[in-house]
C-alpha cells in the first residue's frame, strides 16, 4: 500500500514536471534551456516509474489517472519534434493510422449514426411529401430524374478535370467536417445531417422514378470508399469537439491540442481514400461497364478497406501488449 509519506514526497516532481509542461506548450519545447530538457527527460522516466508503482495500490486509482495524463502530455511534447521521413510516412499509413481509427471508432461510429439516421428521414420525407425533394436537390435536379436521366454526361465528356474537380470537393467537404468540430460538433452535426438527407432524399426520388439500378451502380464503386471517408472525417471534428467540451483531468488548452492531433491523424488517412474514390467516380462509375462487375468491384474495395481499418497491426498491437 502506497503511505501518504510516499505520495507527499514525490508531488514536488509531479508539480514541477507540469510547471515544465506548461511552460513548453506556452513557449515553445526550443525555449527550453539545456538543463531543464535534461530535467525533463529525467523526470518523464522517474515519474513513469511512480505510475508502475501506483498502478499496484488500488486505493491510489485518481493518483494513476492523473499521472497517465501528465505522462501523456510528456511523451507528446518530448516526441512532437522527430523529423518526417518518407519511411514514417509509410508507417503512419501501414500502421499508425488503422491504431489511430481504432481507437476513435466510437466518434466515426455516431458520425455514421447521423448520417444514416438522417438518410432514412430524408428517405421517408421525400416519400410522404414529393415535393420536399425540391428543396433538398432543386428543380433542375428533380426535372432531371423525373425523365430518368443520369447527371453524369459532364463527367464522361471530361473525365481528368471531373476527377480532379470531384477529389478537391470532397477533400474539402471532409476537413470542413473536422474543423466545424472547434463549434462543439454542432457544425460536424450539420455537415453529417445534410449530407445524409441529402443521400436519402436523391435514393428516395430515384426510386419513385424507377431509376434505383442506375442510380446505384454509379454510386456503389466509388461511394464504398466516399462515404467511409466523410464519416472518418466527421469522427475527427467529433474527438475535437470532445476534448473541447470534456477535458478531463488535463487543461483545457492541453485537451484540445492532444484532440486535435488525433483529430488531424484521422483526417489525413482520409486523404488518400478520397483520391481513390474520385478518380473512380470520374473513370469507373459513369461508364457503361456491367452492373454485376461493379457491384463485385465495390464489394471488394470495401472489404479491402474493412480489412485495412479493422485489421491491420492488430496482431502486432496484441502481441505488444502481452509482453
Amino acid at each position: 500500500m502506497i503511505s501518504t509519506h510516499w505520495l507527499e514526497k514525490r508531488k514536488p516532481y509531479w508539480t514541477r514536471l507540469e510547471q515544465l509542461l506548461d511552460q513548453s506548450a506556452r513557449d515553445g519545447l526550443r525555449r527550453l534551456g539545456r538543463s531543464e530538457l535534461r530535467e525533463l527527460g529525467l523526470l518523464y522516466r522517474q515519474i513513469a516509474a511512480d505510475l508502475a508503482a501506483l498502478r499496484e495500490d488500488r486505493g491510489s486509482v485518481h493518483f494513476a489517472r492523473y499521472l497517465n495524463q501528465l505522462l501523456a502530455r510528456a511523451h507528446n511534447i518530448i516526441y512532437s519534434a522527430r523529423k518526417t521521413s518518407p519511411r514514417a510516412i509509410l508507417e503512419f499509413f501501414a500502421v499508425t493510422y488503422p491504431r489511430v481509427f481504432r481507437k476513435n471508432w466510437g466518434f466515426v461510429r455516431i458520425a455514421l449514426l447521423i448520417f444514416a439516421i438522417s438518410g432514412v428521414v430524408g428517405a421517408a420525407l421525400t416519400l410522404q411529401d414529393p415535393d420536399f425533394k425540391l428543396k433538398i436537390i432543386g428543380p433542375q435536379m428533380v426535372q432531371t430524374i423525373e425523365k430518368r436521366e443520369m447527371w453524369t454526361h459532364s463527367i464522361v465528356g471530361m473525365k481528368p478535370q471531373a476527377s480532379s474537380a470531384i477529389m478537391t470537393n470532397n477533400i474539402g467537404v471532409g476537413f470542413m467536417a473536422f474543423a466545424m468540430g472547434i463549434t462543439g460538433g454542432l457544425g460536424t452535426i450539420y455537415m453529417m445531417v445534410f449530407n445524409g438527407l441529402l443521400i436519402g432524399v436523391i435514393g428516395m426520388a430515384c426510386h419513385l422514378s424507377g431509376m434505383s439500378l442506375k442510380l446505384w451502380e454509379f454510386v456503389a464503386p466509388h461511394g464504398v470508399l466516399e462515404l467511409p471517408a466523410i464519416f472518418l472525417a466527421g469522427g475527427a471534428g467529433f474527438r475535437v469537439a470532445a476534448g473541447l467540451l470534456f477535458p478531463g483531468y488535463l487543461p483545457r488548452r492541453e485537451s484540445l491540442v492532444r484532440a486535435g492531433t488525433e483529430g488531424v491523424q484521422l483526417l489525413l488517412g482520409t486523404v488518400p481514400i478520397l483520391v481513390i474514390a474520385g478518380t473512380i467516380e470520374a473513370f469507373v462509375s459513369p461508364t457503361s461497364l456491367a452492373t454485376g462487375l461493379k457491384f463485385t468491384m465495390a464489394a471488394a474495395l470495401f472489404a479491402l478497406l474493412n480489412v485495412y481499418l479493422f485489421g491491420v497491426g492488430r496482431a502486432k498491437a496484441k502481441a505488444g501488449s502481452s509482453a
